[in-house]
């Protein structure tokens, strides 16, 4: 054991942090990966999503197929990185040291970082203003005492639990997972009286440019969303557990309730346009204003566990990414101050600066373009390797991953400099120091932007492919450029792990 790792343990942090999980410990199997994922994922959220894609001027059948493709695709990548974890045994950050250095891994750890703690306020928000919404409808309020208590409840709830651990958030995500699941049946029925089917297959088919922009925002809300987390929830699996089953629990876990109620929502906001528009501004509120009063109680409880189960998750995670940055605090007091900093950002922007709601979004959707670069360096890194990774050397700089890897590091920034020039700012008007973004597109001939109107003309002005090449560009780059040190890291002498059984 290093002297990391030493002390590690001294700190008092316990074996849900970011050491390497004991043998004895790795008792999960790979359908225990269901429950996090399929709690996290069946939310009321995802019907509101529904309105996002319809924004880009698709049909509903259109829509149909690029939801499915984009989320099951996006959830089978973070199933990817999930074999991280059973190779490794430690969180996903701490894993990401084999392909980047364990010192160069705080470049990516940083924008992980940042983009779990803004999510996750995010959802945190939506869940306050939801209480609101309801509370409102049923004539108990709904103004600024309302907002404070909600909040405080939200925060209270995401805080302790992901203070609490990784054994009691599985527990608790199986129990979220039945509780949110039948009370969306119910909403999903009642609602079904405002769809109509005309006006559905009425909506005129949209270019393939579009479709293809629709596509790359459900794949990054969905499932490129959590990718930096994945093997944070697969490192209790056991190392000779199939790789393919952790592959297909994790994407049915993540996928089967965000397609199912996407396409439910499609078929309600193509129907309803006050309902397409309402989800703008308040996405949960604006599917409480079509429910009876007397569900109204039972939608609010869904809709704040649904997005308190996902923002557990993330606040989770980030404590652990945040001690992989060298935090040198226990991973308790790591998600506690994950979770202060969520409740800080979650009061200012619900009570102090309400305009603030879309430049945070469009600082978030920026992260997600080195993050899509840091995702396809990782799974290059895992498609090359074909043993465990080592155990000390993960916090060794002078062991095999070395302290920094300069060509990961250069493929990240590369790649992530040609993603920004292919995605434009989707709230010029209120966050307009961030209209830096799309320089490439002008020039490539793909769109023309309007400095008077703040907004881009062109087929491919909001496809965002950037995303998506940023992506690909960085695991064809880390496949071709590091298989050689990949090899010779391979071929070190092993200290402390095993080869990777068979089915993986």
């Amino acid at each position: 054991m290093t002297e990391t790792q030493q002390d590690v343990r001294r700190l008092g942090v316990e074996r849900t942090g970011i050491e390497i999980i004991e043998e004895s410990e790795r008792t999960a199997q790979p359908r225990d990966l269901f429950w996090p994922w399929f709690a996290a994922n069946v939310s009321v959220f995802g019907i509101s999503y529904a309105a996002f894609v319809l924004g880009f001027g698709i049909s509903f059948w259109q829509s149909v197929v690029i939801v499915v493709i984009g989320v099951v695709l996006s959830f089978a990548l973070c199933g990817v990185i999930a074999l991280a974890g059973k190779r490794g045994s430690a969180p996903t950050m701490i894993l990401s040291r084999a392909a980047f250095g364990v010192t160069g891994q705080k470049v990516p750890g940083v924008i992980s970082w940042l983009t779990s703690i803004g999510w996750e306020t995010f959802l945190t928000i939506n869940a306050t203003l939801a209480t609101a919404t309801v509370m409102r409808k049923l004539g108990w309020g709904g103004g600024t005492t309302t907002k404070i208590i909600a909040c405080i409840v939200v925060a209270a709830l995401v805080v302790l639990a992901s203070v609490a651990g990784y054994h009691i958030i599985m527990r608790m995500q199986s129990w979220l997972t039945w509780i949110t699941g039948v009370i969306t049946i119910v909403f999903v029925v009642i609602a079904a009286s405002h769809i109509h089917w005309s006006q559905v297959t009425a909506m005129p088919s949209g270019s393939w440019q579009q479709t293809v922009g629709a596509l790359v925002m459900v794949m990054t809300g969905f499932g490129l969303g959590w990718i930096n987390i994945a093997a944070d929830w697969s490192r209790y699996q056991r190392r000779d557990a199939s790789g393919s089953r952790i592959v297909a629990w994790n994407t049915f876990g993540g996928a089967v309730a965000p397609v199912i109620l996407v396409i439910f929502g499609l078929l309600l906001a193509g129907s309803d346009k006050k309902v397409a528009t309402g989800i703008l501004d308040n996405p949960i509120g604006a599917l409480a204003e079509i429910l009876p009063t007397w569900f109204l109680v039972p939608f609010l409880i869904a809709a704040i566990l649904s997005l308190v189960s996902g923002a557990v998750l993330g606040i989770y995670s980030s404590g652990l990414t945040l001690l992989s940055l060298g935090v040198r605090i226990p991973r308790p007091a790591a998600a506690l101050v994950d979770g202060v900093i969520l409740t800080l950002g979650t009061i200012y922007v619900v009570f102090v600066a309400e305009s603030f709601a879309s430049p945070f979004q469009s600082f978030l959707i920026t992260l997600g373009v080195p993050l899509a670069s840091w995702a396809g360096v990782m799974i290059a890194d895992i498609a090359l390797r074909k043993r465990s990774y080592d155990d000390d050397d993960l916090f060794d700089p002078k062991g095999r991953y070395g302290n920094w890897d300069w060509t990961s590091i250069g493929i990240l920034v590369v790649t992530s400099v040609i993603g920004w020039g292919l995605v434009v700012n989707n709230y010029a008007q209120d966050a307009s120091w961030n209209n830096w973004q799309g320089y490439l597109l002008h020039p490539l001939g793909m769109g023309t932007y309007d400095a008077k109107s703040a907004s881009w003309s062109g087929d491919w002005a909001y496809a965002n492919l950037g995303v998506i090449v940023a992506l690909i560009l960085s695991f064809v780059a880390a496949y071709l450029l590091r298989r050689a040190k990949v090899a010779r890291q391979e071929a070190t002498p092993e200290q402390s792990t095993e080869p990777v059984a068979v089915k993986a």
